[in-house]
């Protein structure tokens, strides 16, 4: 009898992880690549590589973005793999590379899903609810 397909080892959709890591120490890199390597085992994702942005003044071209775009234009990329849409840069360059991204017919998988605003209970929106 042969195993069922759960126990085979298939590859899952490609993606790439990316990382904007501004003066972050070692331990908190190993941390991050950790998150997103278990996050793709957990969603049957393969991690084929991680790009890292380390310049505070990195405009939405840096040259470990422009890397991304480059391999997101590869065959048989599903997409990017990031802890949160703060790694992508301040929320105007997030922006920008979210759209070039998906420009290029790519997904942007976040770890950790957006914070929704949250409204007061008692404050004056609580009674037009």
């Amino acid at each position: 009898m042969k195993p069922l397909t759960e126990h085979r080892q298939v590859s899952g959709p490609v993606v790439y992880g990316f990382l904007r890591l501004v003066r972050v120490s070692q331990a908190r890199q190993d941390a991050l690549v950790a998150s997103l390597a278990e996050y793709c085992r957990s969603h049957e994702l393969q991690l084929s590589g991680v790009f890292t942005d380390r310049a505070a003044s990195a405009g939405p071209a840096s040259a470990a973005f422009t890397g991304l775009l480059d391999v997101l234009a590869l065959p048989d990329v599903y997409g990017v793999i990031t802890p949160a849409m703060a790694h992508l840069g301040p929320k105007a360059i997030a922006a920008e590379r979210g759209r070039r991204i998906e420009a290029v017919g790519s997904r942007l998988l976040l770890v950790r899903k957006p914070r929704r605003a949250h409204h007061s209970i008692s404050g004056p929106s609580a009674a037009a609810r």
